[in-house]
């Protein structure tokens, strides 16, 4: 059984990260790029909100009973997102220091009916 979550579970993730844009979307923000990828690091959703690069990382639970989506962006996680974005900066030549950003955090929980989302700003 092991070795079917492990085979579904990049099909979910993308499930989950097609339907965190979408939701963000809908909010407002306007898509630039998905699943940027490099040696430190993955940003799953680069979007803007107005002047602002928005970087979001996507976490998804299917089962709570070891905590919510959202307590799984730990420090560990989170370094290596901060350095997947000084990579992003680099690549597009940006200064982080004049380019106004924020990293968020979307957490979807499954529940019975539909998904459960929390949108962390700024985190």
């Amino acid at each position: 059984m092991k070795w079917i979550k492990q085979a579904l579970s990049p099909i979910i993730g993308s499930q989950a990260e097609a339907y965190a844009r979408t939701y963000l979307e809908n909010s407002g923000l306007i898509f630039v790029c998905a699943n940027y990828r490099c040696k430190s690091g993955e940003i799953d959703l680069i979007l803007k909100d107005q002047d602002t690069l928005v970087f979001v990382e996507v976490k998804y639970r299917s089962n709570s009973s070891h905590g919510s989506a959202v307590e799984f962006f730990h420090q560990a996680k989170r370094r290596k997102f901060v350095s997947a974005i000084m990579h992003y900066f680099q690549q597009h030549s940006l200064n982080p220091n004049s380019v106004s950003h924020r990293i968020d955090l979307l957490g979807i929980d499954k529940t019975s009916h539909e998904p459960k989302v929390t949108w962390l700003k700024n985190v």
